[in-house]
């Protein structure tokens, strides 16, 4: 009896692990295709639309927020614009006071005028407290490409904003219509498009405040020809690298620049290696490193937006004495 009975054992225990080995299989399997579908879901993620005019999402935004086009020559077609104005915009006890305007450039690729536009609720409740003075903010679409020109995607982000959008703004409202009463600003591919008007159009602003931008993509554009990727090249020169060399060159139109990061965002340490690559070209600069801030435009703002604030303000003040 006890051999038959081991037999049986033998044989159930057979049976029990067939019937293990293909359910761990089966198991496998289905990971591997949970797998195999998320990464072919990442994959055919869809690529925003780009658009030269959106429409304000809805969201609670505060007085003085308008969304706006101008005609733009160079797209031949409208383009949108988002711009903030102060409460001392509407004073009527001084109709005919004018303000400085700061320019605000959108991160992301594409991005648009609205990206951005929640930051403008930090603004407002500085301004309506009078901790900071009054200015215009001016929310900007940078194109397909942001804030490059790129005619190969028929996309000529920069001059939009430079040659377009600057003087539509001044003849539309009352602002300091010179470089006295005017900044850039920006984060993360605003960053970027910052860094590289302010040092391409140094005569255009007396303020300039580059935050979060893949510096490490410019240094690696100015090393590859304009190269910035298999389908992306741009003309030589065109980066955050080659254009401050060419500005310590010749530094005609000194302005004053404050480069921000947060010191738990990806483009951290690229940011403090451009602060370093500028003390070598001998371009003075502030810097302010934001705590536990990750690469968030949101975040750096409800930290620092004051800070960032009170440095254009300081700049107008400047300007004002030129």
């Amino acid at each position: 009896m006890k051999p038959h009975l081991s037999v049986i054992a033998m044989l159930c225990l057979s049976i029990t692990v067939c019937k293990t080995l293909p359910a761990q299989g089966r198991a496998s399997r289905v990971d591997s295709a949970a797998s195999t579908s998320a990464a072919e879901s990442a994959k055919s993620k869809p690529t925003p639309t780009f658009r030269w005019v959106n429409p304000l999402p809805e969201r609670v935004y505060p007085p003085g927020l308008f969304h706006k086009t101008f005609s733009s020559p160079s797209m031949d077609r409208p383009v949108g614009y988002c711009i903030y104005l102060p409460p001392a915009y509407y004073d009527a006890s001084n109709p005919n006071r004018r303000f400085p305007v700061v320019y605000y450039l959108h991160g992301g690729r594409p991005g648009s005028e609205t990206k951005s536009v929640n930051l403008s609720n930090d603004i407002h409740a500085a301004m309506a407290a009078g901790l900071v003075s009054p200015a215009i903010y001016v929310f900007v679409n940078g194109g397909v490409v942001s804030h490059y020109n790129y005619p190969e995607k028929d996309s000529m982000g920069e001059d939009v904003f430079i040659q377009e959008l600057i003087p539509h703004v001044d003849a539309s409202y009352r602002t300091i219509a010179d470089r006295r009463g005017r900044a850039v600003e920006g984060f993360s591919q605003g960053g970027r498009g910052t860094a590289r008007i302010m040092f391409k159009h140094p005569d255009k602003f007396c303020s300039a405040a580059p935050g979060g931008g893949g510096h490490a993509t410019e240094k690696s554009i100015s090393e590859n020809d304009g190269r910035e990727s298999e389908t992306l090249k741009f003309a030589p020169g065109y980066n955050t690298y080659d254009l401050a060399r060419a500005y310590a060159a010749d530094p005609q139109f000194p302005f004053r620049i404050l480069i921000y990061v947060g010191d738990k965002g990806f483009n951290y340490e690229n940011n403090l290696a451009y602060m370093d690559f500028l003390t070598s070209l001998g371009i003075p600069f502030e810097q302010l490193i934001i705590p536990d801030a990750p690469h968030s435009a949101r975040i750096v703002y409800e930290k620092k937006a004051m800070e960032i604030m009170k440095f254009h303000e300081a700049s107008f003040a400047v300007g004002a004495q030129d």
